[in-house]
């Protein structure tokens, strides 16, 4: 038999070869798959694990809602809207990450942020950076929005530190005739933009305070810090934390029998607070921007069908982080719809032009402008305790 040519088979060899290679070059490459033109995709990066999960999860419940409604009357430029969600677990690392990996290789028009002030902070940057729109449903840092970048693509549908301590200052002095209150606040960025807005709050009214006590958010008895808050002369109590760090605070109060006015920032509200904190949880009053009030409300009637888990009023926890999401959903459809693009900076132009966008929280009328780029303010608060695992305003 005749000797085959050893040529043909390194040739053939090779081709294999570069073949396999091309394939390998391409699986690196960003994912833009058939669907990308499809449908319009809006990122979210939030706790979707760990003890904030139920923020994650109130979110992403009010995202679901609005893109419902705006998919059912005809999507945005003609086209579905589409969620890409991913978890920060509470990390800004991860948040960050998180927020490249929805722009550069999922395509997002717009991303939507999470309960954690630390982990805004850390997108902030990337979103001015890369000019793609960066909307907030919960974190309430006050120097997410007023960051000071030339030309700020960070927007807000949520409460503000520097309003809330506002709020919360006059609400210790009218209701409880607060005159030295004591901080006690969570040792991260959160906390402190927070002690700067009290600060700012008690200055304005000619107060002082008995102290700023900080702690950790695995910190398990926090008896040292309110001593020395209580032997200061403390009448009050300002807190700020979420969750757990919060039960534990309500806790260590317990524990040294010290029965002590107490205004929170809505941290309370990110999860079954009272299961944690026990029956004394219910003493904390803190600040809320949305409250189911009625089982045959329209909308909460909605979300029963919608996530048929949802038996009753106490089932969701908390109403604030659901609203606050539909309505910057909705708000973000507006901007790219009249925008007549997805690109980031012709979105970021006409959230400046969008009004008459009808939300859960009211109805919203150019909500943004260069100065200011916060859609709520102290008008759009209230107070709310929880009272048997359901969340209640204040009457």
């Amino acid at each position: 038999m005749p000797i085959s040519s050893p040529i043909p088979k390194l040739t053939r060899r090779a081709a294999l070869l570069g073949a396999a290679a091309a394939m390998m070059f391409a699986a690196t490459l960003p994912v833009h798959n058939a669907r990308a033109d499809e449908t319009v995709k809006l990122g979210l990066v939030a706790a979707l694990s760990g003890q904030s999960a139920k923020s994650g999860e109130a979110i992403t419940r009010g995202i679901t809602l609005a893109i419902d409604k705006i998919n059912a009357a005809g999507g945005v430029l003609g086209k579905p809207l589409e969620l890409v969600s991913r978890d920060d677990e509470s990390n800004p690392g991860k948040g960050l990450v998180a927020a490249r990996e929805l722009a550069q290789r999922e395509g997002v028009a717009a991303i939507i942020g999470g309960l954690d002030t630390p982990v805004s902070f850390a997108i902030v940057p990337y979103a001015n950076q890369q000019k793609i729109p960066f909307i907030g449903p919960w974190a309430a840092g006050t120097g997410i929005t007023k960051n000071g970048a030339e030309e700020n693509y960070v927007f807000r549908v949520s409460a503000v530190d520097e309003y809330v301590d506002e709020a919360i200052t006059e609400y210790l002095i009218a209701n409880y005739g607060a005159k030295k209150p004591g901080m006690i606040l969570i040792n991260n960025p959160w906390g402190e933009s927070n002690e700067k807005g009290l600060l700012k709050a008690l200055e304005k009214r000619g107060m002082t305070h008995a102290g700023i006590e900080k702690f950790e958010s695995n910190d398990v008895d926090v008896v040292p810090q309110l001593t020395r808050l209580k032997e200061s002369g403390a009448d009050s109590l300002f807190v700020v934390a979420n969750v757990a760090p919060t039960a534990q605070v309500i806790k260590s109060l317990d524990r040294m029998g010290w029965d002590v006015p107490i205004s929170s920032h809505w941290g309370p509200a990110g999860g079954r607070f009272t299961e944690l904190a026990g029956k004394s949880g219910e003493k904390v009053h803190f600040i809320q921007t949305y409250l189911f009030t009625d089982a045959t409300s329209p909308m909460f009637v909605e979300l029963q069908k919608k996530f048929p888990e949802i038996k009753t009023l106490a089932d969701v926890t908390p109403a604030t982080g659901i609203a606050n999401a539909y309505d910057a959903t909705l708000l973000i459809a507006a901007a790219i719809e009249k925008a007549g693009s997805t690109e980031g900076p012709a979105i970021r132009a006409a959230m400046y032009e969008i009004s008459g966008v009808e939300g859960m929280i009211k109805t919203y009328d150019k909500p943004f402008t260069p100065d200011d780029q916060d859609a709520l303010g102290p008008e759009d608060y209230t107070f709310a305790h929880f009272v048997e695992g359901q969340i209640i305003p204040i009457k």
